[in-house]
């Protein structure tokens, strides 16, 4: 059973509108930080307890760079936001030693091919993440009113950060999407014949707010799993989203069985996106925006897909030619 300690932060996260995911991943973290300190509390520990624990999963752990940076981010949000004890600007520990990977890029020939052979059942969702540089989880949370067919563009609302953005929607999605809907509307129309049926789950506790809107259409999921399934929290039959490992595993095999020769995840589609987009001659702070980074530094990492050599450098053996 959960600590009283960990659900209060628990508790004031959903409050403070904190994606499902991401509240897991704090509570993880600052669980394994207690444990840690021999469960001595947050309280009573501060800057020392911090920089010790994130240099033992850097030394003893041998963390990548990313879980020590989740560590960090999550023990940052314990002491500024809930416990009121701001940590150090400047903590001092050993940092993981894993360079930060260049992103896997396909060729818009790859992309074309790869979207080509995609079975039909998860070839929209999988184009979206191409055609829109969506992340994973923004497009299987994606609801039918997130849809705007009217200035073609897809409305992201609590991305990574808890952050919304705008991003475009291509034309060619126009009408498989307006297909989709209809099939999300028959099957709306049919869930709502099912006497156990309780409309999809709201976010926010929306349904307290808008009593029907769990039940209308504009709700729904766009991509709905194929069969109702019971909410884990309330016990009420719900229709939930399709499952994400299930776009995962086709990208992979697929992406296997037509020979691409790398590692190819359903994010490689958001990279490559982004750097067709830069190919194509856009200007990187909209690149920035299309993909809601908060920092164009972290944008500007697609540009060295598209340098020579790095800095388009060109390699003096040329001159031997």
């Amino acid at each position: 059973m959960q600590s009283p300690f960990l659900l209060a932060i628990q508790e004031f996260m959903i409050v403070k509108r904190y994606a499902k995911r991401t509240i897991q991943t704090y509570l993880y973290w600052i669980a394994d930080y207690i444990r840690h300190q021999n469960y001595q509390h947050p309280k009573k520990m501060g800057d020392h307890e911090v920089q010790q624990y994130l240099t033992y999963l850097s030394i003893k752990r041998k963390l990548s760079a990313s879980s020590q940076t989740s560590a960090l981010n999550s023990l940052a949000f314990l002491y500024n936001k809930y416990l009121g004890q701001p940590l150090s600007d400047e903590l001092e520990f050993v940092n993981s030693g894993k360079a930060r990977k260049l992103p896997v890029v396909l060729t818009i020939a790859e992309v074309q091919k790869l979207l080509s052979h995609i079975p039909e059942p998860q070839w929209l969702p999988v184009s979206l993440l191409y055609g829109s540089g969506l992340r994973l989880m923004e497009c299987v949370w994606l609801r039918v009113k997130d849809i705007d067919f009217d200035y073609k563009c897809i409305r992201i609302w609590f991305g990574k950060g808890a952050k919304h953005r705008v991003v475009t929607l291509s034309d060619t999605l126009v009408t498989p999407l307006k297909l989709q809907c209809e099939k999300v509307a028959l099957q709306l129309k049919r869930d709502l014949q099912n006497p156990e049926f309780k409309g999809v789950w709201m976010p926010n506790l929306l349904d307290k707010k808008f009593k029907s809107a769990n039940t209308s259409l504009e709700w729904q999921y766009l991509f709905p799993a194929r069969k109702l399934s019971t909410d884990p929290e309330t016990k009420l039959t719900r229709r939930h989203h399709i499952d994400e490992k299930q776009i995962q595993r086709v990208v992979r095999h697929t992406a296997h069985d037509i020979g691409l020769e790398k590692a190819v995840t359903p994010h490689t589609l958001r990279h490559s996106f982004a750097t067709h987009l830069l190919l194509k001659g856009a200007d990187i702070r909209t690149v920035q925006d299309q993909l809601g980074h908060a920092d164009v530094k972290t944008t500007q990492i697609y540009t060295h897909i598209l340098q020579r050599g790095g800095n388009a450098v060109i390699s003096p053996l040329e001159l031997l030619k």
